[in-house]
């Protein structure tokens, strides 16, 4: 952090990636965010697409928020935080699931693990943040990164849902401030 001018306690902004499988630690520094570091996901289950129903191995997709009560030091994982699956939007659509994580370890079914020592660099940065001025931070999953390449080469029955994420990708890949995500009508929506 101190390589890149970063303060430890600073807000950070978490993105993770299906396809490749990477985990990105973004740090604000004055008005934006600047990526600190990018993960390698060691383990994650299922396949690109969202989770549907508890136990389909799922690995979820979507906008979720972290605060300190989901952060868990005594993981049997090592360490872990949960994501909060399902959130308002995967309740209107009645998807359901539990104790979706960011965890140690080297295995997942339906969660992202990153191995025990990267997991020990994300936890201590994460905590920091909710421990200073951060209440809660976002993380944003993706099945990819959503260019329009890869929106066409993953053309399919998620295309609709696909396209509402992009819309919040979007703005934080022009912004490099992370939007704020509200549900309505079933579908997020986002603002600056």
């Amino acid at each position: 952090m101190k390589k890149k001018n970063l303060i430890p306690g600073s807000p950070i902004f978490i993105r993770i990636f299906k396809e490749p499988p990477e985990l990105e630690l973004w740090v604000k520094k004055e008005r934006t965010y600047v990526l600190y570091k990018s993960f390698l996901v060691c383990d994650m289950s299922g396949d690109i697409g969202p989770k549907l129903k508890e136990g389909d191995r799922q690995a979820p997709e979507g906008f979720y928020r972290v605060g300190v009560e989901q952060m868990n030091p005594w993981s049997k994982h090592h360490l872990s935080f949960n994501l909060g699956f399902p959130n308002q939007f995967d309740r209107c659509h009645k998807r359901t699931g539990s104790a979706l994580m960011v965890h140690g370890k080297c295995n997942s079914i339906g969660c992202f693990a990153m191995a025990n020592y990267r997991m020990e660099e994300i936890y201590t940065i994460a905590n920091a943040a909710l421990s200073g001025c951060q209440g809660s931070f976002a993380v944003h999953i993706f099945p990819f990164r959503m260019t329009k390449k890869n929106m066409l080469l993953h053309r399919g029955k998620w295309d609709s849902f696909w396209h509402n994420l992009k819309e919040g990708y979007d703005i934080f890949e022009k912004t490099h401030i992370p939007p704020t995500v509200l549900v309505k009508n079933c579908r997020y929506v986002f603002g600056q």
